[in-house]
C-alpha cells in the first residue's frame, strides 16, 4: 500500500472520529429534566400522529421517517415517501443511524430503515408562533454520522428555534453509481432533499416557519450544504445556508476535506465494489447488488466516499458551479477552525509516521505528487526539530480548509450577502480520548461542542467558553431568523471581514488569508 494511501485511509478514519465525537454515542433514553418525567406530547403530521417528550423548556420528537425504508428493490433509488400509519407513533427514541463502521456509532450499524428525522422544538413554539428551523445535516466524511448524536436543546431554546437533524445514506448505499442506475451517485443528497421537503410540508405542526428554513451542517455536511446551493433540484427548499469546515471548493487531490466526483469516477469505483463483492460478471449487476448483505458491502467500500456530479441532481461540481455563479440565492454563513489539520497530524504521527525534518519531503510527497509543488510547500512550510507534526497540521489545514473557504467566501459574496468566522478556542475541549502528541488547538470539528450537546452529553466548557458558546448560537439562530447575525447583545460582525471567535475575545480580523499562506496556495494551483 502507497504511503499516500495509508495516510488518506487513516485520515478518512479520523475524519469520521473527529467530525462527531465517537466517544459521545447518542443516549438509549432521551433525556428527562431533573425535576421528574414529563408528559409525552403528541403532534399530528400528514403520515399520522407522532408522541414525543416534553422537557423543560422544550419538547423533542425522535426517529419521525421522512421517507420509505430503501430497502429491497428501493435499495440505490430515489427516495419515496414514508407510508401512513395507524395509531400514534411513538417518538421518543432516535431511530437507528444508517449503515455505517464501528466508530461514532457504537459497533456500527447494519440497518437500511435509516432514513428519519429529529425535531427539537422550544416551549411556546406553535401554529400561531411559528419559529424559524435550522436543518441540520451532520458530518463523518459520507460514511458516519448520525442526526441523533446532536442534542440541540440548547440551540432551540436559547435561540428560540425550531431545529430538525437528519440521517441521510452514507458510503456505497449513498453513492454508489452505476450505468442505467437512476441517482447514480447522489442518493445521500436526494435523501437530504427530501428531508427538507417534509420539513417544508410538516415543520408548522412543530411550531417551525416552513418559510424561515436554514439548512446547516458541518464537514461532510457543510459540504452537503454547498452540493444543494448548486443542485437544481433543491431549488425553493431553504431560504439560508450556514457552511461549517466544508468548503464548496474542495477537490479530491485534497483528500481530508469534503468534495466530489465525476460520475464516470464514481462508476468505476461502482464497478470495483462489484467486484469485490462477487456481483461484478453477474448478468444483472444490481440485482445481484440488492442481495448482498449491508455487512458485506460495508467491509467493501472504498475509504473514501463522494457524491458525483454530471447527474441531474448536480449537473457540475460544486466548485464549478459557485464559480460561475449558478447557485440559490440564500444569504450563506461559513466558516473554518484555525487548526483544521491539527487532529488528521497528530493521528497520523501517532500511527507510527512521524514527521521530521528528513521525513517531511516523502510526507509532503505523498499527497502532491508534482516535485514541483512538493518542494514549493516545503519552502513555504519549513520543519524543525520538533514542530513536524503543527507543520503538518497547518498544510493540511490551510490547503484543505481555510484558503478553500476564503475562495468560497469571495465566490459567494459576489453575488449574496455573506459572513465569514473563524473558530479559533486554543483550549477547545477534546473531541476524542488521549493525550494527543503536540497541542491540537482549534482542529476540525472542535466549534460543535459550542452549538450542540455531542451525543446528549454536555462537554466540560469554562465559564468563558460557555459565554464563547452562547454568542455563537445567538450569532446562528439570529442568522437563521433575519438573514444577518447581528444584534444588540453580540459583537458586531462587518461582512467582508473574518469573525475571530476566541473566548472573551471576539473580534473582526482582515489577516486570516495571509495567516493560511492563501497567496501561496492560490498561486500553486
Amino acid at each position: 500500500m502507497s504511503m499516500h494511501r495509508v495516510l488518506t485511509t487513516l485520515g478518512c478514519a479520523l475524519t469520521a472520529v473527529l467530525a462527531t465525537a465517537c466517544s459521545a454515542a447518542p443516549p438509549t433514553e432521551p433525556a428527562r429534566p431533573a425535576t421528574g418525567t414529563p408528559p409525552a406530547t403528541t403532534v399530528r403530521t400528514h403520515d399520522g400522529p407522532v408522541r414525543g417528550t416534553a422537557h423543560d423548556g422544550y419538547r423533542t420528537f425522535e426517529g419521525i421517517p421522512y421517507a420509505a425504508p430503501p430497502v429491497g428493490r428501493l435499495r440505490w433509488a430515489p427516495p419515496r415517501r414514508a407510508a401512513p400509519w395507524s395509531g400514534t407513533r411513538d417518538a421518543t427514541r432516535p431511530a437507528s443511524a444508517c449503515p455505517q463502521r464501528a466508530g461514532e456509532v457504537p459497533g456500527g450499524s447494519t440497518d437500511e430503515d435509516c432514513l428519519h428525522l429529529n425535531v427539537t422544538t422550544p416551549d411556546g413554539a406553535g401554529p400561531a408562533r411559528p419559529r424559524p428551523v435550522i436543518v441540520w445535516l451532520h458530518g463523518g466524511g459520507f460514511t458516519t454520522g448520525a442526526g441523533g448524536s446532536y442534542d440541540a436543546h440548547r440551540m432551540a431554546t436559547r435561540g428560540d428555534v425550531v431545529v430538525v437533524t437528519v440521517n441521510y445514506r452514507l458510503g456505497a448505499l449513498g453513492f454508489l453509481a452505476h450505468r442505467g442506475l437512476p441517482g447514480s451517485g447522489t442518493f445521500g443528497l436526494a435523501d437530504q432533499q427530501a428531508a427538507l421537503r417534509w420539513v417544508r410540508a410538516e415543520i408548522g405542526a412543530f411550531g417551525g416557519d416552513a418559510h424561515h428554513v436554514t439548512l446547516a451542517g458541518e464537514s461532510a455536511g457543510g459540504y452537503s450544504v454547498c452540493a444543494q446551493l448548486a443542485s437544481p433540484t433543491a431549488a425553493k427548499l431553504f431560504d439560508r445556508a450556514i457552511i461549517e469546515s466544508g468548503p464548496c471548493t474542495g477537490r479530491p487531490d485534497r483528500p481530508f476535506a469534503p468534495s466530489s466526483v465525476p460520475l464516470s469516477t464514481a462508476r468505476a469505483a461502482g464497478a470495483d465494489l462489484a467486484a469485490k463483492v462477487g456481483c461484478g460478471s453477474a448478468r444483472d449487476v444490481l440485482a445481484c447488488l440488492r442481495r448482498v448483505d449491508a455487512a458485506r458491502l460495508l467491509a467493501a467500500q472504498e475509504a473514501d466516499q463522494q457524491p458525483a456530479y454530471s447527474t441531474p441532481l448536480l449537473p457540475g461540481d460544486p466548485a464549478a458551479a459557485i464559480a460561475a455563479g449558478r447557485f440559490h440565492r440564500v444569504p450563506v454563513l461559513l466558516g473554518n477552525n484555525h487548526d483544521e489539520g491539527n487532529g488528521w497530524a497528530a493521528g497520523i504521527v501517532r500511527a507510527g509516521h512521524p514527521v521530521t525534518p528528513d521525513t517531511w519531503p516523502g510526507v509532503v510527497a505523498s499527497f502532491f505528487p508534482s516535485p514541483g509543488q512538493a518542494k514549493a510547500i516545503v519552502r513555504e512550510y519549513p520543519v524543525h526539530r520538533t514542530d513536524g507534526g503543527p507543520v503538518f497540521g497547518a498544510v493540511i489545514g490551510d490547503a484543505d480548509f481555510a484558503c478553500p473557504t476564503a475562495r468560497t467566501d469571495g465566490l459567494l459574496a459576489a453575488h449574496v450577502p455573506v459572513w465569514r468566522y473563524e473558530f479559533a478556542d486554543e483550549h477547545a475541549p477534546p473531541l476524542t480520548s488521549g493525550t494527543p502528541p503536540f497541542p491540537l488547538g482549534a482542529p476540525h470539528a472542535s466549534e460543535l461542542p459550542y452549538l450542540f450537546d455531542l451525543g446528549g452529553r454536555p462537554r466540560d466548557l469554562t465559564a468563558a467558553q460557555h459565554r464563547l458558546a452562547n454568542t455563537m448560537i445567538d450569532y446562528w439562530t439570529r442568522f437563521a431568523r433575519t438573514a444577518d447575525p447581528n444584534g444588540p447583545t453580540t459583537p458586531h460582525w462587518p461582512r467582508r471581514t473574518v469573525l475571530s471567535l476566541v473566548p472573551d475575545h471576539i473580534a473582526p480580523t482582515r489577516t486570516a488569508r495571509a495567516r493560511h499562506h492563501c497567496a501561496f496556495w492560490n498561486a500553486l494551483g
